[in-house]
Order: C-alpha cells, then sequence, then structure tokens
C-alpha cells in the first residue's frame, strides 16, 4: 500500500509540475530573457549609432557613478547621474510618506462604515485604475498649469496677481504620483484594518487613552504589515516612473525612467542604459528585502 501511495504521490508531482510548465516558461522568456539580455548589454561597448559591439567592457558600470574629464581624462563623480538617482529615491520617498498621510485616514474611514457602505467606498478608489495613466496625469497637470484650474480660481477672486508657477517642478511630479499611486496605500491599508478587532481599540479608550495614544498604541502596531506593503507598492513603481515625471517635470526633472530612456534613446548609449536599469533593480531589490525582513520580524513578534 505504502509503494502504491508513492507511485500516486509521484504522479501527482508530475501532474503538476507538467500544469505548471507553461507559466514556468513565459516566467524564463518573458521576465527572466529580457533580464539577462539587459545583464548582458551592460558589459558591451556601445556601438556608434546605437546598439552595442559585441566586446566586453565595464565602462558602462564606471560611467553609472564615476566619468572622465574630456580634455585631460581625470576621474571625478557623475554628478548628473548621482543627483538624478538622489532625485528620484528623495521624490519617491516624499510620494510615499505624502500617501500614507492621505491614505491611512482613507483606508480607516472607509473600513468603520458599515458594511453596506464599505463597497461603495472602495469603487471609488479603485475606478481611477480603470483610467489610461496618462489621461490621469493630464488631468493634474490641467488643474496646476499656470492656465489651470487653480490659477485662474485664484485669480478670480483676487488672492494672487500672477499665476503660481506649479507645473514644471518637483512639486508637480509628486503630486502626479501622489495623484497616481495613492489607490496602492488605500487598499493593503484597508485590508489590514478591515480585519482590526476594534474592541481593541474600544478598550484603549476605557482605560483613559488619548487618541493619538490608541492611534499608536494599538491601531499602527496591529496595521502595521498593511503599511508596509502599501509603502513598498508606492515607493517601488514611483521610483522607476517614466511617464508621470516625464509630463509633470517637462524634462527639466529627470528621474531614473527618464534617464534610462534618454540612454537608449537620444544617447545610444545602450550598456550605459542597461547598466543604469540593472542599478534601478538593485535599488528596488533592496526594498524588497527590507519588506520581507520587516515582515518577518513582524509575524516572528506577533506568534
Amino acid at each position: 500500500m505504502s509503494d502504491l501511495s508513492q507511485v500516486l504521490e509521484r504522479k501527482a508531482t508530475r501532474r503538476r509540475w507538467l500544469l505548471l510548465t507553461p507559466a514556468l516558461v513565459i516566467l524564463v522568456f518573458a521576465a527572466s530573457g529580457p533580464l539577462l539580455i539587459t545583464l548582458v548589454y551592460s558589459f558591451l561597448t556601445p556601438g556608434d549609432y546605437g546598439g552595442v559591439v559585441w566586446t566586453f567592457s565595464g565602462e558602462a558600470w564606471f560611467n553609472v557613478v564615476f566619468q572622465r574629464d574630456i580634455f585631460d581624462e581625470t576621474l571625478g563623480w557623475s554628478d548628473a547621474h548621482l543627483s538624478i538617482f538622489w532625485r528620484s529615491i528623495k521624490l519617491s520617498l516624499m510620494t510615499t510618506l505624502a500617501c500614507l498621510i492621505f491614505g491611512f485616514p482613507t483606508a480607516y474611514f472607509i473600513a468603520t462604515r458599515p458594511k453596506k457602505q464599505r463597497d461603495f467606498w472602495m469603487l471609488l478608489i479603485i475606478i481611477p485604475f480603470w483610467t489610461n495613466l496618462l489621461i490621469r496625469t493630464f488631468a493634474v497637470l490641467e488643474l496646476i498649469r499656470n492656465e489651470g484650474t487653480i490659477n485662474t480660481i485664484l485669480l478670480g477672486i483676487g488672492v494672487i496677481d500672477e499665476p503660481i508657477q506649479m507645473l514644471f517642478t518637483e512639486f508637480s511630479i509628486i503630486l502626479g504620483m501622489f495623484y497616481v499611486y495613492l489607490p496602492l496605500m488605500v487598499l493593503p491599508v484597508y485590508a489590514s484594518l478591515e480585519r482590526l478587532d476594534f474592541n481593541l481599540v474600544e478598550a484603549g479608550y476605557d482605560l483613559y487613552a488619548t487618541r493619538l495614544r490608541v492611534l499608536r498604541r494599538v491601531i499602527l502596531p496591529l496595521v502595521k504589515p498593511g503599511v508596509i506593503a502599501g509603502s513598498i507598492l508606492v515607493f517601488v513603481p514611483s521610483l522607476g516612473a517614466y511617464v508621470t515625471p516625464r509630463v509633470m517635470g517637462g524634462g527639466n526633472q529627470l528621474m531614473i525612467g527618464n534617464l534610462i530612456e534618454l540612454q537608449f534613446g537620444q544617447g545610444r548609449n545602450w550598456p550605459l542604459g542597461a547598466a543604469l536599469s540593472i542599478t534601478l533593480l538593485a535599488i528596488v531589490m533592496v526594498a524588497l528585502l527590507a519588506y520581507v525582513r520587516a515582515a518577518g520580524n513582524e509575524e516572528v513578534r506577533h506568534g
């Protein structure tokens, strides 16, 4: 009987692997394949008019951080690349913080509504996902441009004498990404709050804790996994954003995604673009590993 069970188990295992084969093939060729090609390109020599020359070179990786003077070949920091990396990380963190500040109260409001009303409020949060990203970005642009809605209203009521320059600034990029990625913060935080036992909140009030202390000592520790997940979901796409910085920044406030596109396009330096892409991937992986570690520690702490 044991031999028969082992045979059946092996057959079931082979059947499962057979069912997984299409997904594994797609994963290897559609995901891992392009990444491997990008990694290989980063160690080649750029062609004269784009493309690559199949000659090994580490110059692209060197140029990610350093640069050579065109006159005396002295080495120095690649200030342009480093400033773009810093701007990308800074704006992504600020976008994540803004989404958390506005997303947490929104999720809390929805989670405390009667069950029959929650679906309606969640529908309002999800509706923007039904609209193309570019259209949503241009909608924000229409609000804050010099002749846009906000400046027109402020000029009409006499608050300002001339339009406020909001477009093509870091503020406009943060605002655009905030509008685009806010639902990615609300959804996981709401999922954590929905499972929260609000009797614990009532117990905190019964013990004469203030609202701020209940929030800090009871609610936030229990919904921390949702907050971490939402922060990762906002930070990662913000870091590699291309469309929103391109439209809202007007080419004056480049982020990593724009720099990579520039190297593959006008710069015609595919190895450098590939090296920058792998560098961006490494930053994202560090962020994901930090999330996994934080989530693991949270599970261990709460048993």
